[in-house]
């Protein structure tokens, strides 16, 4: 019999996806929301970016019997409660993510981020690795979260431009085999960001002021990131993408004045950390050994 783990060890939460070297997106970002929303993050990295907030200028996939590998000790050694999953960039990586979650993880929920364009505009995701997505990936998801040209992109439809649209491709989402979708309304116009949680039995939609910020470069890793967190604590999905939206508006905000970059810089993902150093009388410019 196992011995039960203290009440003080965090829930364990993998990410597999890939890296970003500007560390706004992909497994950094991933790795900075989880430890922001009280998990322990481990990751799988399926492929190496060289970007900054302007632009992705390369990308290299990793070897797939090395996304394998890091799959099968991480949940022999450090077994994940949710797995996140992200960039994947290519089918034969898709396949064996796939086949490495049969092997290893079978029963652990994930959420599908289906990253397929970056904040600057770069196509991340061939066309043979969108196929394996929406065949493999998708039907074994507890919640996807598409942003609408994604959604659009894994239907084969326009993007939806208001919120009617968007219930129904959630619904055409969900007849691909996915659990539940969470659609992000981002791109439409408007005072507030709307996004759909549309499961088998309700449609929740969740509404927050928009922030007049260019700082929003890894959110949707960040969101995605953050509903793992929750489920992985044991929230209900609706909680834990309700905790999730709170986090990122609360970090979106607080990143609106940094100058980081010359594109889209990064959210503020410790922005409750800088909030206690500031209550304590700490200046976030003091020098002290890190």
């Amino acid at each position: 019999m196992s011995t039960p783990l203290p009440a003080s060890t965090p829930a364990v939460v993998m990410t597999i996806a890939g890296s970003d070297s500007c560390a706004g997106a992909g497994i950094q970002a991933d790795l900075k929301t989880l430890s922001a929303m009280g998990v322990y993050g481990t990751s799988a990295v399926t492929a190496i970016t060289a970007q900054n907030t302007c632009a992705v200028d390369a990308a290299w996939p990793v070897p797939v019997d090395a996304v394998k590998a890091q799959i099968r000790c991480l949940m022999a050694d450090l077994p994940a409660s949710c797995i996140k999953i992200g960039m994947l960039g290519s089918g034969e990586i898709v396949e064996v993510v796939y086949e490495s979650l049969q092997a290893f993880a079978a029963q652990v929920p994930l959420v599908l981020d289906p990253v397929m364009v970056s904040t600057s505009g770069a196509r991340l995701l061939d066309a043979g690795a969108e196929q394996g997505l929406r065949q493999r990936l998708l039907p074994r998801a507890a919640v996807i979260t598409p942003n609408l040209p994604e959604a659009a992109a894994l239907l084969g439809c326009e993007v939806a431009t208001d919120a009617e649209q968007m219930h129904r491709q959630a619904q055409a989402l969900r007849q691909l085999g996915a659990a539940a979708v969470l659609i992000k309304g981002g791109h439409l116009p408007g005072s507030e960001a709307l996004d759909m949680l549309v499961t088998a039995t309700a449609v929740e939609v969740f509404k927050a002021p928009r922030s007049d910020s260019r700082n929003t470069h890894g959110t949707g890793c960040s969101l995605a990131s953050a509903i793992a967190a929750g489920l992985a604590r044991g929230q209900p999905l609706g909680a834990a993408v309700r905790a999730a939206k709170d986090f990122l508006t609360a970090a979106i905000a607080a990143a609106a004045q940094w100058q980081l970059g010359k594109g889209h810089g990064p959210v503020d993902h410790f922005y409750s950390y800088r909030a206690h150093r500031s209550h304590a009388g700490e200046s976030n410019n003091s020098e002290g050994v890190l």
